[in-house]
């Protein structure tokens, strides 16, 4: 039997770094530079601290030797990610089109 559980740990970890941390890096560079509206900053604030939450139940979900809690966790870490971006992206798209 195989093991679901590596896979899932293996697709946490791709999501952390390609849909979580790097669009965060990107906006703060784009607010940092001023090639962006200033109140996007604003949305980092939000954004930031649900990457770094699901960059820690990540963690801990992909050290957890029980699998039930585990997929919990690296599930609950991806929604985590996924609700950051909708945050920072969705509303850095709205404010810019709002003030075009």
């Amino acid at each position: 039997m195989t093991n679901a559980l590596r896979s899932l740990r293996w697709t946490t970890g791709f999501a952390l770094a390609f849909f979580g941390i790097l669009p965060m890096v990107m906006v703060s560079l784009l607010v940092a530079r001023g090639n962006t509206p200033g109140r996007v900053g604003l949305l980092l604030i939000g954004g930031i601290p649900l990457v770094a939450a699901a960059l820690l139940i990540a963690v801990r979900g992909m050290v957890d030797p029980d699998v039930e809690r585990a997929s919990r966790r690296l599930h609950l870490s991806m929604a985590l990610v996924a609700g950051a971006d909708v945050l920072v992206l969705g509303g850095n798209a709205l404010i810019r089109m709002g003030s075009s």
